[in-house]
Order: C-alpha cells, then sequence, then structure tokens
C-alpha cells in the first residue's frame, strides 16, 4: 500500500468516526436528553470502542496481513455504521430497569460500541500494510497517525457548524455508512474481477434505497407536519387538542419535550398551567393599559409572549432564543406576525444578559425543563447578572420541573436564588395548594428585586381572581423546611452539578425511579 492510499484511508475512517461521534448526542436526545451522563457516555463507549478496535486490528492484520482485510474491515464498518438509526429506533425508547446513568450508557454502548470498534480497527491495519521495513518507521507512522488526527478535526468542526443543520442525523449517518463502503471497494480489493465488483454494487444499490426509505425516513405520525434538526434541537409540529377536548392546538416538540402549545387563531389561549401562573401574577402587578419592559430567556413557541402582546398592549416584550430556526418556525407556521411588537435576539441567554443594556420590570426564565437543563443559566453569578438588568421592584419568574416531595433542584435553585435576591424576596407558587401530596410537577419560583409583598399577591389571588386562580403560594413553613434539605446546595459557576439533581426526576417520570 502506498503512502497516499494510507492517508487516504485513515483520513476517511477518523473522520467519519467523529462525525458519528459528534451527531451521536443529537441522535440521543429525543431519548435521554442532553447532559453530562449522556456525552460521558458517548465519548466513553466509543473511546473504548476504537482502543478494543485497535487491538483487533493489530491481531487480525498480523494474521491476514493483505488488502482484503483492510476491504473487509472497510464494509463491514459501513454496514454497522449504517446500524446505527435503526438500533436507536429499536433500542433507545426501552425501559431498562436500571438507573438514567446505566441506562443512558446500555443505550449508548448497544448503539455506539460495534461501529466505534470496526472503525477502531482501521488505523492499526493500514500501518502494517504500509511498512515495507523499519527503516524511517517512526516518521511514516508519524505521517499517517497526524493524517487520522487532521481527519478527525475536520470531522469535527464539519459536523458541528455545518453538517446537522445542512443534512440532519439521519443522512450524515447514512452517508457516512456509503463513503466506508466506497472506501472498501475501491481500496479494499474485495473483487479480483470487474464483474464481481459490478454485481456487488447493483446488489448494494436497492439494498441502501430500501435502508433510506424504510429505516431511515424520519419518524413522523399522522399528526405530525413538520420536523427539522436545527444546530440545536430537533423541532417537530403536530396537531393536537386541548386539555378539554374543544380547541385544536399546534404542539412544539423541541427534542422530546412539548414546549409549547399554540392556538393560531387565539393568541389568548394559555394551555400550561405554569403560564396561567404567569398571567396570574401580571394580572396582579399590573394593569392592561401600563407600561413595562419584559424580557423571556426561551421562546420556544412564544405562547406566553404572544399572550402579553395582546392583553398588555402598551408592554415592551423582548425575547431570547437561542436557536434562530425555532424562532423562523414560529413566524412561518405558529403564528407570530411579521409586524409583532415581540422583539427577537438569537442568542444564549447567559450572552445577552451580560451585555445587556436595558432595564426591565419582568423577567421569565423559560429555558429548562426536566431533561435538559443549561447549567449556566441556573448560577449564582448569572442570576445576579439578571437582578443587575432589573428595575427596582421588578419580578424574576422562573419555571421548574422537579419532584416536591423529594426532588434536588428546585431547592437547590430557591436556596441560589435567596443568596441573590434575599430571604423574603423568593418563593414558590404551585398550580395546586395539596403541597404535601405534589410529586412531580411544574413550579413557578418568584423573586422579586425589593420589597416584594407576597401577601398582597395571596390576597388579590382569594378577592379578586377566587376560583379563576390557578396558582397556590406554598407556604413560609414549607419553604424553609423545603430548602433546608441537606441535599439543597448553591449552585454556582464552578460548582453546578444540575445534571445530577435532576436525574432523579427523569427516572421517575419515564419509568425507572427508586422505591421512595
Amino acid at each position: 500500500m502506498t503512502l497516499l492510499e494510507a492517508y487516504i484511508i485513515t483520513f476517511t475512517a477518523s473522520f467519519c468516526s467523529l462525525v458519528i461521534e459528534m451527531v451521536a448526542g443529537r441522535i440521543l436526545a429525543p431519548f435521554v436528553g442532553v447532559s453530562i451522563y449522556t456525552w460521558t457516555s458517548i465519548i466513553g463507549v466509543i473511546l473504548a470502542g476504537i482502543s478494543i478496535g485497535a487491538f483487533i486490528g493489530g491481531k487480525l492484520v498480523d494474521r491476514f496481513p493483505s488488502r482484503k482485510t483492510l476491504g473487509w474491515l472497510l464494509l463491514i464498518s459501513g454496514i454497522s455504521a449504517l446500524t446505527i438509526i435503526p438500533l436507536t429506533t429499536a433500542v433507545a425508547a426501552y425501559r431498562f430497569p436500571v438507573s438514567l446513568m446505566m441506562r443512558i450508557f446500555i443505550i449508548t454502548s448497544i448503539i455506539f460500541f460495534i461501529p466505534g470498534c470496526v472503525l477502531g480497527t482501521i488505523s492499526p491495519v493500514v500501518v502494517r500494510l504500509t511498512l515495507k521495513n523499519l527503516e524511517n518507521a517512526g516518521n511514516t507512522i508519524g505521517k499517517i497517525y497526524a493524517l487520522s488526527t487532521l481527519g478527525a478535526i475536520i470531522g469535527t468542526f464539519a459536523t458541528g457548524f455545518f453538517l446537522i443543520s445542512w443534512m440532519g442525523t439521519r443522512t450524515i449517518v447514512l452517508v457516512m455508512g456509503i463513503i466506508l463502503i466506497l472506501a472498501s471497494i475501491l481500496s479494499g480489493a474485495l473483487f479480483r474481477k470487474k464483474a464481481s465488483m459490478a454485481i456487488f454494487i447493483i446488489i448494494a444499490a436497492p439494498c441502501l434505497f430500501l435502508i433510506q426509505t424504510y429505516l431511515y425516513n424520519v419518524p413522523l405520525s399522522g399528526r405530525t407536519y413538520y420536523y427539522k434538526e436545527s444546530d440545536y434541537y430537533t423541532i417537530k409540529l403536530s396537531k393536537t387538542m386541548s386539555a378539554d377536548k374543544k380547541t385544536v392546538l399546534e404542539a412544539m416538540v423541541l427534542d422530546n419535550l412539548i414546549h409549547s402549545y399554540v392556538n393560531l387563531k387565539d393568541p389568548t389561549h394559555i394551555e400550561y398551567e405554569y403560564e396561567r401562573i404567569y398571567a396570574d401574577v401580571l394580572k396582579w402587578k399590573f394593569d392592561q393599559d401600563t407600561s413595562f419592559k419584559s424580557l423571556t430567556i426561551g421562546g420556544g413557541g412564544y405562547t406566553f409572549p404572544r399572550f402579553m402582546e395582546v392583553m398588555y398592549p402598551k408592554a415592551q416584550i423582548d425575547v431570547v432564543e437561542i436557536d434562530p430556526h425555532v424562532t423562523k418556525v414560529v413566524y412561518d407556521h405558529l403564528g407570530l406576525p411579521k409586524d409583532t411588537r415581540i422583539v427577537s435576539y438569537n442568542t444564549d441567554g447567559r450572552w445577552y444578559v451580560m451585555n445587556c443594556k436595558e432595564k426591565y420590570d419582568l423577567v421569565f426564565t423559560d429555558a429548562y425543563n426536566d431533561i435538559s437543563i443549561p447549567y449556566h443559566l441556573t448560577t449564582k453569578e448569572f442570576l445576579q447578572q439578571i437582578k443587575d438588568t432589573m428595575n427596582p421592584g421588578a419580578i424574576l419568574m422562573s419555571n421548574i420541573i422537579d419532584n416536591f416531595q423529594r426532588g434536588l433542584f428546585l431547592p437547590s435553585y430557591i436556596k441560589t436564588l435567596r443568596e441573590v435576591f434575599g430571604q423574603k424576596n423568593v418563593y414558590l407558587i404551585s398550580v395546586t395548594p395539596n403541597f404535601r401530596k405534589v410529586r412531580i410537577s411544574t413550579f413557578i419560583v418568584i423573586a422579586g428585586n425589593g420589597g416584594f409583598d407576597i401577601g398582597s399577591f395571596q390576597t388579590f389571588l382569594k378577592e379578586t381572581l377566587g376560583r379563576r386562580a390557578t396558582s397556590a403560594v406554598v407556604p413560609d413553613e414549607l419553604m424553609d423546611e423545603f430548602i433546608n434539605r441537606k441535599d439543597a446546595i448553591v449552585i454556582r459557576d464552578d460548582h453546578a452539578p444540575v445534571d445530577n439533581l435532576v436525574a432523579p426526576v427523569f427516572e421517575e417520570r419515564f419509568g425507572y425511579n427508586r422505591k421512595s
């Protein structure tokens, strides 16, 4: 084998390896979220596969030192890459009766270990076939591994910056499989006669077409009418019905979570109860003709910003949504008009707050869910930055999903907020007054920038809204008991184990909970 051939093959194999590793997180996100557990398993499993593959490849090429060995390994690596999407469909949603960490590890191993292992065999085989003698062996091996590493680097940047948004993960994996199969044909000496190669191609082409058509098709249900993989999320839109079965709604799914319900005909329709708590607070805080400035971090379907736009015609409404494609989908499919007063900023929430010159009367952090929480938006340092953008008397509201009885993230978040806003300026609001019986639910943590009168809000709920109120304020004594749990911590930039804090909720919601 010539040195040029060795460069091309190792470059290609490493390129494909890192492309597959990069898309692995996106492939698993709809099933297990994007967390430190996910990336730890992906990196660890694929590295283990490559390591074991290198050992196996060295043994194989010593026993069978021919180009045909390389050809078969490239062919098998291409076929194993093509199994990734079907295996994900078959395995990733299965409820293994183990802890969250072990479940993610098992799923990742089943799907990605063999492709990583087979790809790991390529480099030692290429090196063995390239070396004719030991003279200048170090120089030759160094060049081969340098080109291999370059392939990995280019695969990493190309996938993260370009391929995912252009092609989507399914097409990427399909293309990687085809590239490896073509490499086996062109450089592996699998076929001595051109007729044999032609027969293989004639058989393989329709097989790849069938794989692409039936195994790699986008999993759309009858009600789902839009599917797109952006740089940040897998975005789906589907038709659904309201809880009372009277209203047709559009549901926006980001990865695996229904982020928003939108009524195209009535922007004031609010389906999620936590957003009704937002509405209760606004009715207490502002008259409809009041002028105020609001900031929402995490736009999603823009449901509540649109509600504010209609109900409070003098409000200035700013929305920070990290994914520009999410905002585009809202304009194109979810009824946000081009002449809206809502101003969108497509950037990271923390970056926006760090550089913000505005002062707000109302801030919403709506970027958290029960699987993927951007930890840098939960820390004491970030909350201090938010406070610095708030006018005196302004209010911050955050929606948190947690288990009220034994959750770890919610009490830690409240404890962190109290460090910034003060003990008597942070409260918890539930959608039910049966606090002792609440398990997993969505809560609103509300914080005031000085002089927060929770008693006034409770009086408003009782005397003005009455039965129309959704909000139920958690009593002070229960709040103190709640946040004084020994596991509650102050979340900081240098200590933000958010994935660990939310893991028990994920396990319980998806059937992996430990007994209380």
